[in-house]
């Protein structure tokens, strides 16, 4: 029986670590993404998270993505450090990147410890975290990582999240719906959809945060909510939907319905 997509990409994630754990600098390697949390489909990218205690050599990066690769960028710096390449048996796209130990520990030590909010996205490596795999764990060390963030959701974080990002929706003299609103007397349509999605990002942050729920990232954001979340404004989907279909006659208008429900959601839960 032919193998299905996913188990290939599986088995290539698993040829791939396998490579990675022969570096010493390495402690652990996790399988991310659409692969990890069971809602990947023909076509996904394999998401790898190589954690070490020092930086790996780029030499021995540069071995491991090119090794049977059709196609592949070595040490891209522009988000996190990585590597990319199109494995050429399968045409698979394998997507590395490279974390310190120290470095997640520290994320995880601000989000559950210290209770540090952000502006948009505020607990995705946690969810990160929570919802990889680890394909190769040295001493154990990714295990022990993922059982500390294996705990209930503070409440004092809900209550960062919510106080950081809800005032900028509207509140403030230089609030999103106020850009908006600049955008729309500029007809700037440009403008106008950069501050919508940054407007999205702070809602779906305070709408996981609400739900006590990690943040799980840029992708499927709607769909996660409404079927992750309990708690969810009245006719979110079609204020959502209609928000990021609006030109400069309505957006202003359909901003303010948004934040509406969001507002009477928050304040129903006394949050």
């Amino acid at each position: 029986m032919p193998h299905s997509f996913v188990e290939t990409a599986v088995t290539l994630a698993n040829q791939i670590a396998d490579q990675y754990a022969a570096l010493p600098q390495v402690e652990a390697v996790a399988l991310g993404g659409s692969l990890a949390t069971q809602q990947a489909s023909a076509g996904s990218d394999i998401d790898l998270y190589v954690y070490s205690h020092q930086e790996l050599p780029v030499a021995s990066r540069t071995t491991i993505a090119q090794n049977g690769a059709s196609h592949s960028e070595v040490n891209n710096q522009f988000w996190e450090p990585g590597d990319e390449w199109i494995d050429a048996t399968t045409g698979i796209h394998v997507d590395v990147m490279f974390r310190s130990t120290n470095w997640i520990e520290s994320q995880l030590e601000h989000i559950l410890v210290k209770h540090q909010a952000s502006v948009g996205y505020s607990t995705c490596f946690w969810h990160n975290v929570l919802t990889s795999t680890p394909l190769f764990d040295r001493t154990n060390w990714y295990d022990n990582v993922k059982k500390m963030a294996q705990r209930p959701y503070p409440p004092q974080l809900q209550q960062n999240i919510i106080a950081k990002n809800f005032p900028i929706l509207r509140n403030t003299l230089s609030s999103y719906l106020y850009q908006i609103n600049s955008a729309v007397r500029r007809a700037d349509t440009v403008s106008l959809n950069h501050r919508v999605a940054a407007l999205l990002a702070s809602y779906f942050d305070i709408l996981f945060a609400l739900n006590e729920l990690p943040h799980p990232g840029e992708k499927r954001l709607l769909h996660l909510a409404i079927t992750q979340c309990l708690l969810l404004p009245d006719n979110m989907r079609e204020q959502v939907n209609n928000l990021l279909t609006a030109s400069t006659e309505n957006a202003y208008d359909r901003t303010n319905a948004l934040v509406d429900g969001l507002k009477k959601l928050l304040d129903e839960q006394g949050a």
